[in-house]
């Protein structure tokens, strides 16, 4: 406030002086132009003081430098120095800063010094034009409160709208998650959405056009490409690369460095601008341990890890339609599968095992759902390592417990049941045995 009104003030005074030192013509000081307001016949004394002109001049030159002196206090400062030193300078038509105008130095007049006489005159001029400045600062300082005092009433009348409209809308209702859609969004077994795209503008990259070589990245032939580097660390290894055909701008392939530590560990290759495999360096050893496949709907299809970090892919799983159907492991590192996983509708029917490390699944397991949970329901073994089972066992829950309910051999191994085991609780309760060559003696 105080700014806008030294500066309007300012104005208003540098206005009145200029018009007032216009207005005061050669002739009008002498009385001889059309303009004068003493009889021509009447001889008029000489000014003993500065002329309006003068004093215009020195209150412009004062309130220039005014400002000028005021600008290392603000804007507040340059509008207090301009009024200050231009009342100064309207008053004494002089230089603030030291050299006379109309003054001490006699500007104008021989000798140096003023006429005795026409004082008066001057005396009036100079009081109606400080007169006219202190009625229009009054008047500006007046206008400035009325404007402030408003636009307090509309500050607080907007407050009042929005506290109003708070009041009356209704909070909006959003759309509540079951536990069901909780449980799907958080599922392991659904197959995971691609890592989505940081949209970064071009110009955070530095650009080169390249040619990759043949095969460098599976390709069959060499390859023109526009290659962007973002270097946000400034460390001299960018965190990201991307690579775009040169002719269609579309992306090919992208590598990150995922922790900042100066080293590539995630390769990403797109098929059409569309994401379809990635590859990870999980242990920053610089090789691959972790490959990702990406179907056209964003969603994974396979994924494969090598999880001791020998080189060799140990873990396989597999996503179909959105969800995992299929998982296979190699828990020995001999570099054969020797655990299967199946589901349904995200939940395991079947495993197969090679529990004795031959190479050859033994034991196969058949899963149902029993309030929601995968339960054991029965198990088939081979124990004789033809490839075939020959121990069938039937589970049931008791106590939240899976119990043996009953076992079937085939001993001679021509696929019929030889010796049948009834148990009760756990227990053995009542063996068949339908071949006599098994009969005990």
């Amino acid at each position: 406030m105080a700014t806008t009104r030294g500066a309007i003030a300012t104005l208003i005074a540098l206005g009145l002086a200029l018009q007032l030192g216009c207005a005061s013509t050669p002739q009008q000081a002498q009385g001889t132009g059309p303009g004068s307001a003493v009889p021509q016949s009447v001889p008029i004394p000489p000014q003993t003081g500065p002329t309006v002109g003068q004093r215009a001049a020195g209150a412009l030159q004062g309130a220039m430098m005014g400002a000028m002196i005021g600008a290392t206090g603000g804007p507040i400062g340059m509008g207090v120095g301009a009024v200050a030193l231009l009342v100064y300078g309207a008053v004494t038509a002089g230089n603030p800063m030291g050299g006379g105008m109309g003054g001490g130095g006699g500007g104008g007049y021989p000798g140096g010094a003023y006429p005795s006489q026409g004082g008066a005159v001057e005396a009036q001029s100079e009081d109606a034009l400080d007169k006219e400045i202190n009625a229009d600062v009054a008047k500006q300082d007046t206008l400035e409160n009325d404007i402030a005092a408003e636009l307090r009433r509309q500050e607080e009348l907007l407050k009042q709208i929005d506290q109003d409209q708070a009041k009356s809308k209704k909070p909006e209702s959003k759309p509540k998650v079951t536990r069901k859609q909780l449980q799907a969004a958080l599922d392991p077994r659904a197959a995971p959405k691609a890592p989505p795209e940081r949209n970064l503008p071009a110009s955070l990259f530095e650009e080169q056009v390249r040619t990759i070589p043949k095969h460098q990245w599976g390709n069959k032939r060499p390859l023109v490409v526009k290659e962007r580097s973002l270097d946000a660390d400034r460390d001299g290894a960018p965190e990201e690369i991307r690579y775009y055909d040169a002719k269609t701008g579309v992306i090919l392939r992208k590598e990150e460095d995922r922790n900042y530590d100066g080293s590539i560990d995630s390769w990403s290759t797109y098929e059409n601008g569309i994401l379809s495999r990635i590859e990870r360096d999980n242990t920053d050893d610089g090789k691959p341990d972790e490959w990702l496949t990406y179907g056209p709907d964003g969603r994974m299809t396979e994924r494969q890890v090598d999880r001791d970090g020998n080189g060799t892919k140990d873990a396989f799983f597999f996503y179909k339609a959105g969800s995992l159907v299929e998982e296979r492991h190699d828990g020995d590192g001999d570099g054969r599968i020797d655990r299967v996983v199946h589901y349904r509708n995200r939940h395991i029917t079947q495993t197969e095992e090679d529990t004795n490390g031959d190479g050859k699944m033994d034991t196969i397991t058949h899963f149902v759902l029993a309030g929601g949970k995968e339960i054991v329901d029965r198990v088939e073994r081979d124990t004789t390592g033809d490839g075939k089972p020959d121990t069938f066992e039937k589970y049931e829950q008791l106590a939240g417990k899976t119990t043996l309910k009953e076992r079937g051999e085939d001993k001679n191994g021509d696929g019929k049941i030889d010796i049948r085991s009834i148990y009760a609780k756990g227990k053995l309760k009542q063996r068949e045995i339908s071949d006599p060559a098994l009969m005990p003696l």
